[in-house]
């Protein structure tokens, strides 16, 4: 059994991928390419953090990637 397979059947296609990891990934190389050179390893940090910051506020606000709620188990 894989570990998606303790959630709902409903939620399996999303939780076994990786394609947000992906687009996240490619978000972030992405943006440090049009940077360029960062002055200081903190720079770099502060532009994935805030960077990541959005994403979660923008999943967290406006999509509803897996329903959690009791009525949609």
């Amino acid at each position: 059994m894989y570990n998606y397979q303790s959630f709902p059947k409903k939620h399996w296609r999303r939780i076994k991928t990786t394609n947000i990891l992906e687009r996240v990934n490619k978000e972030l190389k992405r943006q440090s390419r049009v940077v360029g050179a960062f002055s200081s390893e903190r720079s770099l940090i502060r532009l994935v953090v805030s960077m990541l910051i959005d994403i979660n506020e923008e999943w967290m606000t406006e999509r509803m990637y897996l329903d959690m709620e009791e009525n949609g188990l």
